[in-house]
């Protein structure tokens, strides 16, 4: 349960040092105050133990208000290893509260999302499977690990990479990757089915790009679709130029392979 602070610098500053501290700088008159204070003591009480709730009353307290530059009550500070990282001001309901706090929040799966990013990057898809099915039986909304584990299984399972990154649009920081695994599914898709794609002189060389991405070869897909670009910019709804930012976009733009084809891209886009 949380309580009005005694000693600001051990019950804060040196408490926060080894777990977050949400502090809730209140007054006895504000109406907004009273409102909120229910909320997040109730949200502390379930926390279990990932943070706590420490309690300011500006009134008693008014060198630390000032110290923090308090001007507007409520106001809730997070404070990790001795200093205040995030805030809010103004009373929230308890669903906005909730949601500010799984983006302010330190991860407590970072260790394993790291393990599962570095197995990645080495070419360990085998891997780094297991760790991100395990980050996602202990919470399985974590939308990093849902695309982490995505990308590991669009070439095995695209079915099931598609229904993970399902429901994560625009508004999810995780939206680029998410559009470019959407992106090269649809592309090997249509392998199914070329006989339905335009005719012209790039096609046979539209698909051996679409065969390569299909196998993950990064290199070989993008020296078709650059070839393609360069013979037909627009063949397929402008397709191969899409696979290429998907590529780009999976591999990150320090790999080797993304650094040695940006350039000639964008060579092919502005001939």
């Amino acid at each position: 349960m949380s309580h009005e602070i005694q000693d600001f610098e051990s019950e804060v500053i040196e408490r926060s040092r080894t777990v977050p501290v949400l502090v809730d700088f209140w007054a006895e008159w504000c109406g907004p105050c009273k409102a909120l204070g229910p909320v997040l003591e109730r949200l502390a009480e379930n926390a279990g133990g990932r943070w706590v709730l420490a309690k300011v009353d500006t009134d008693r307290h008014q060198q630390i208000a000032a110290r923090f530059g308090i001007r507007g009550i409520p106001n809730v500070k997070l404070f990790i290893d001795g200093a205040p990282v995030n805030e809010f001001t103004g009373a929230m309901p308890e669903q906005a509260v909730v949601q500010w706090l799984n983006k302010a929040l330190p991860d407590p799966l970072a260790g394993e999302i790291v393990r599962a990013e570095q197995a990645i990057a080495a070419g360990n898809a085998d891997e780094a499977r297991p760790v991100l099915e395990a980050v996602l039986q202990k919470e399985p909304g974590h939308e990093h690990a849902r695309v982490l584990l995505a990308r590991t299984l669009l070439e095995i399972h695209p079915d099931r990479a598609l229904e993970l990154v399902r429901g994560l649009e625009e508004d999810s920081k995780e939206f680029p990757m998410v559009d470019a695994i959407r992106t090269v599914a649809g592309l090997t898709e249509k392998l199914a089915g070329v006989e339905a794609l335009p005719g012209g002189t790039a096609k046979q060389t539209y698909c051996e790009g679409l065969q390569a991405l299909a196998r993950f070869d990064h290199e070989q897909a993008l020296q078709h679709f650059i070839a393609v670009i360069r013979a037909d910019r627009y063949y397929d709804d402008d397709g191969a130029r899409k696979a290429c930012v998907a590529i780009f976009k999976m591999l990150g733009e320090e790999h080797e392979i993304t650094r040695t084809y940006r350039r000639e891209f964008s060579s092919a886009l502005n001939v």
